[in-house]
């Protein structure tokens, strides 16, 4: 993998981390309609890498959430972090059911199916423009609404389904504040990442053989500089209600792989 392909890689991923318009939906379509070959190949090393910037992209942007949240936990204190620790424990647990018990059905998902793709984008964008549509409210996300919110972030593996599209629009549609349902659906992935990046990591399967570390280190600082720019803008979409430009897109996007596929019999 040369330096432009690390670079441009490194911001897709960081950019479609946090904006809601499925990057795994997107992949697919690109391998369908340019070809497997087409694209550089994704060692699990540079997997490893650029997700561990936009883990770190959350990081930075919500720093001080998480300080709070490791300071409640390390003074054993039963307070507002604590909660909020306990939320996102309850939240994982779909994914990681999912995860254990089906992760070789799930990637029998990942076939070029470009018209399930577009359905979950549709699907995507229904519920986009849905949480857009939704009154601002101050509720806070409860346990119940930490576990639905968990179950979106499980289906999400479906491509064409938007994690944070997914995840932030159901926490909305029950009527959590949208502020809080943006940091609550970034900060409910970041063990979600960082506990693949350690299975991965001792799984052995990694090598640094004949790796050009300058282009790891080009698609490490693309992810991490496009994430936090992403989770920000991201948060201000919600904020000001402005998810609507995401489906429309999506519904596009949707209709035209649909479209395609029929067309080409993918």
């Amino acid at each position: 993998m040369d330096a432009l392909d690390a670079l441009v890689l490194g911001i897709v991923q960081g950019l479609t981390e946090f904006l809601p318009v499925s990057s795994s939906g997107h992949l697919e379509l690109f391998k369908a309609l340019l070809g497997d070959e087409s694209l550089p190949a994704e060692s699990m090393l540079f997997t490893v890498v650029v997700h561990s910037a936009t883990a770190l992209s959350t990081i930075i942007v919500y720093y001080k959430d998480i300080f709070s949240i490791l300071k409640g936990l390390l003074q054993f204190e039963w307070n507002e972090s604590t909660t909020f620790s306990l939320k996102i424990i309850i939240s994982m647990i779909p994914a990681a059911l999912i995860g254990f018990f089906f992760s070789e059905e799930m990637e029998l998902l990942f076939s070029g199916n470009i018209t399930l793709v577009g359905f979950m984008l549709i699907v995507t964008a229904l519920l986009l423009w849905l949480a857009d549509k939704s009154k601002q409210t101050n509720e806070p996300v409860k346990y119940q609404h930490a576990f639905i919110i968990g179950v979106s972030q499980a289906i999400s593996i479906l491509p064409g389904i938007s994690r944070s599209g997914a995840t932030i629009s159901t926490s909305v549609l029950l009527r959590n504040d949208k502020s809080k349902a943006a940091r609550f659906s970034f900060l409910m992935v970041v063990p979600l990442i960082l506990g693949k990046i350690a299975k991965d990591l001792l799984s052995g399967e990694i090598s640094t053989e004949d790796q050009q570390f300058f282009s790891l280190i080009i698609a490490f600082t693309a992810a991490l500089i496009t994430g936090i720019f992403a989770c920000r803008l991201m948060i201000k979409f919600v904020k000001n209600s402005q998810l609507k430009y995401f489906a429309i897109y999506c519904f596009i996007i949707g209709c035209i792989s649909i479209a395609i596929a029929q067309y080409f019999s993918l």
